[in-house]
């Protein structure tokens, strides 16, 4: 069985999980987000989930944190990636926004997993030009593999995207 782990990111909104949410239809799918542990730890310090500017900011620098310390995140990243090459699913979504936590996955797979940016296309306009933290501000400066724009309807983006896909797991490494 081909399997397929591949770095998702992209800018706020433009529609990251809508699309992996579309991919489940049509192929076995985990979805993971390096941030997650971090959100957890956030919690035990009295986050309270939302995401505004400085909410993003604090689990921006508590990632960093984090992975200057012990990596963690990869860490966390990794054992749910090994857990996926020992399942029957296909597709591993791995969300990570910054390009050394990025690396450092791909590192660990030995190259075996594959970088996508999800850009917005005419009909998204960015919200801000700047979050104000590097994890968001940062997404668009790493040398991804693949580009997805994601600028049509749903069906069509539906078909689109699964057709990457396709395209992507027919030519993976990971058996």
């Amino acid at each position: 069985m081909k399997k397929l782990a591949i770095v998702i990111n992209g800018c706020g909104g433009v529609g990251k999980d809508t699309l992996c949410q579309l991919a489940a239809k049509h192929f076995s799918v985990q979805n993971i987000s390096s941030v997650t542990p971090i959100k957890e730890l956030a919690s035990m310090c009295g986050w309270n989930g939302s995401k505004d500017r400085r909410s993003r900011k604090f689990l921006s620098d508590l990632k960093r944190l984090c992975a200057r310390y012990n990596d963690y995140p990869n860490r966390w990243v990794c054992e749910r990636y090994q857990a996926f090459l020992a399942s029957e699913d296909e597709i591993l979504f791995v969300h990570i926004r910054e390009g050394q936590e990025i690396e450092k996955f791909v590192k660990s797979t030995d190259g075996r997993a594959k970088t996508l940016l999800i850009r917005g296309g005419e009909r998204f306009v960015r919200r801000t030009k700047s979050y104000g933290n590097a994890s968001d501000d940062d997404v668009e400066n790493y040398p991804y593999d693949y580009f997805y724009t994601n600028d049509k309807t749903l069906p069509e983006a539906e078909m689109e995207f699964c057709a990457l896909l396709s395209e992507m797991l027919a030519s993976c490494p990971l058996a």
